[in-house]
């Protein structure tokens, strides 16, 4: 009985293919697509390396050692300043320039809304904190034609702005006063007011 298991067994397994040629043909051309797929990733790879090259990019170790570490949001924003009413045509690079004599700038930030258009205010980080008394002076300063705005940036407080609210706001119910049309309720073409099907 066991002796008849075990070749029906081996029937099975012969019949899966696996000693057959053609099982080995199969093998052969998933192994020559699997090289073809280490080749082109390699390429790849190599084509990314150079697109970092040309662009001017950094390796991550040197921008560590360019930028001092940030260490928390709020340390960051006690070197940055808010500028408010910049020109929506103005480029970061221009901010940049314009905040030069104050200390080395780390970052500019103009914020865009969601189409992508700047909403005229940006913030300018710097590398020192004492660099932000000197951007403060700039206050009232012309950058493209416009008088900008220059304070310390705010570190915001999760839910110090916030109130309870209103509610369900306005826009509900009835409108306040005499009610519907002077005091009379409008006549449709409805079923009437005694009739409620639910």
């Amino acid at each position: 009985m066991a002796e008849e298991q075990h070749i029906e067994e081996e029937e099975q397994y012969e019949g899966d293919g696996m000693d057959t040629a053609e099982g080995m043909v199969g093998q052969d051309e998933q192994a020559d697509e699997l090289e073809a797929m280490k080749q082109k990733l390699k390429e790849l790879e190599e084509e990314a390396a150079k697109l970092r090259s040309t662009q001017g990019g950094v390796p991550e170790d040197a921008e560590q050692e360019a930028a001092p570490e940030a260490g928390s949001k709020e340390e960051a924003d006690t070197r940055s300043v808010f500028v408010n009413n910049v020109d929506w045509g103005a480029t970061p690079e221009e901010l940049q320039q314009h905040f030069a004599s104050c200390g080395t700038v780390n970052r500019v930030t103009i914020l865009t809304d969601k189409f992508g258009h700047p909403k005229g205010f940006a913030y300018i980080e710097f590398l020192e904190a004492d660099a932000v008394d000197n951007a403060i002076m700039l206050d009232n300063s012309e950058l493209r034609g416009r008088q900008i705005k220059v304070m310390r940036k705010r570190t915001n407080v999760p839910g110090l702005k916030r109130g309870r609210g209103r509610g369900r706001g306005r826009g509900y119910g009835p409108p306040r006063g005499r009610g519907y049309y002077g005091g009379y309720a409008p006549r449709g073409r409805g079923r009437g007011r005694g009739y409620a099907p639910y």
